[in-house]
């Protein structure tokens, strides 16, 4: 016996942090018999790793088959703190009592760290973990992750603030004759949106064809690569379908307009920035479903996803042929509901009065000051564990093994400004 318990707590509820923030918080024990201890000691550490296996028929030189399986790998360390909360790694063994042992501790994260990020194939995660360092016996370890985001502000990116129009168009030929076009126009007010926000996609199809379109699909997707670069370079991609909304059909000669909304949920931001073997990037797949045995019409928009929204925004007014309101219009700017918004960090629970967890403010942007803050909510993408080659039976996951990253989500309904007149 002896550790009955331990808990890791840091100073922000969320137990995230922006990049160039100082983590703080505390460590307790409680011990149900005296403890013989040399130290405690405390380890901070972020790193990235992607891996998977490859197997792959050889032959020998007796000529008969195997199976030879490569374990590929990639792997970059940002930063490691290391020191002791007690004791010392030349020190004298001592004894602690039975009861609770509270230690606080700190730790400045470098200001150029990518943002948490788990995956398939790979993750970027920062961890905290405190050893009982014993003498004569097996270590005794307690880890926790948590999550770090480096800001992504789409205010600081001209190109994200233009709506983006995909047009594409498609002739069929039945029974050697030529029909007219389906066409497909798809556009959206701007291409920059933060999680919580719901993209206005507004979608003409005019089919002039002689072709029915089943259905046509709007897909938000995640666009993975992974890079190892151990034994050899390589990558690996992946497409993940975050979110989908479907309409029609649109018979032959018809034409049809809707404008629908997708939902973004908790994701992490474009690029990874700093990040050398994990790229996320996001689109909108469209996809026009030919009838019978027609090639389907399809194409994409690109999206950035950050962690600033822009600021100019305001809820796009639902679909109609009619022309505008003035009055609707003046009514919409004046809206407070509709003004914009900003991410300014949550409030750390308070220490001794002076509440919040230091270094918040480099999160917090006051050019922004009509956004209010997001919540940090979990990404549905999970780790299996969180355990790593340096962990023993020993090692106590604080939280379960299971970790999900929390990524800044606004509350915006809808959150985009509308398509311009006439675009």
């Amino acid at each position: 016996m002896g550790l009955k318990d331990c808990t890791i707590e840091l100073d922000n509820p969320y137990n995230t942090y922006y990049a160039g923030q100082t983590v703080n918080g505390r460590v307790t024990f409680t011990f149900d018999s005296p403890k013989k201890i040399r130290g405690i000691v405390i380890k901070f550490a972020g790193e990235a790793e992607t891996k998977w296996s490859e197997t792959e028929t050889k032959t020998d030189p007796n000529g008969k088959q195997y199976e030879s399986t490569t374990n590929l790998t990639g792997q970059e360390e940002y930063f490691q703190i290391q020191y002791y909360l007690l004791g010392g790694k030349n020190a004298a063994e001592s004894e602690l009592p039975a009861g609770m042992h509270t230690y606080p501790f700190t730790c400045a994260l470098p200001p150029t760290l990518p943002s948490s990020f788990e995956g398939e194939w790979g993750f970027v995660r920062y961890t905290v973990k405190v050893t009982l360092d014993r003498p004569w016996k097996f270590d005794q370890d307690i880890k926790m992750a948590f999550t770090v985001i480096s800001p992504v502000d789409l205010n600081l990116n001209p190109r994200v603030k233009d709506p983006f129009k995909l047009e594409l168009e498609k002739k069929f030929c039945c029974f050697c004759c030529a029909s007219g076009p389906l066409s497909l126009i798809v556009h959206v007010p701007v291409t920059g949106f933060v999680s919580g926000q719901s993209v206005p996609v507004t979608i003409e199809c005019d089919n002039a064809s002689n072709v029915g379109v089943e259905k046509i699909t709007i897909n938000l997707r995640k666009l993975l690569a992974f890079h190892v670069h151990t034994p050899r370079r390589e990558t690996k991609r992946k497409k993940e379908l975050v979110t989908t909304i479907s309409m029609g059909p649109v018979e032959a000669g018809n034409s049809q307009t809707w404008q629908q909304f997708l939902q973004i949920p908790p994701l992490p931001p474009s690029n990874l920035v700093n990040c050398g073997i994990i790229d996320v990037d996001y689109d909108i797949k469209v996809v026009a479903e030919a009838s019978g045995m027609h090639a389907n019409l399809d194409g994409n928009i690109p999206i950035v996803l950050g962690t600033v929204p822009l600021e100019s925004f305001q809820a796009p007014p639902p679909y109609t042929d009619n022309p505008p309101v003035s009055s609707d219009i003046i009514a919409t700017e004046t809206d407070p509901s509709m003004l914009p918004t900003q991410p300014v960090s949550p409030a750390s629970p308070p220490s001794n009065g002076a509440g919040g967890a230091l270094g918040w403010n480099v999160g917090d942007n006051k050019a922004y000051p009509n956004i209010p803050p997001p919540t940090f909510a979990e990404t549905s993408y999970k780790a299996p564990t969180i355990s790593g080659k340096n962990d023993s039976e020993f090692t106590r996951i604080v939280g379960g093994i299971e970790y999900a990253p929390r990524y800044p989500t606004y509350a915006f309904t809808p959150s985009a400004p509308p398509p311009p007149p006439n675009y």
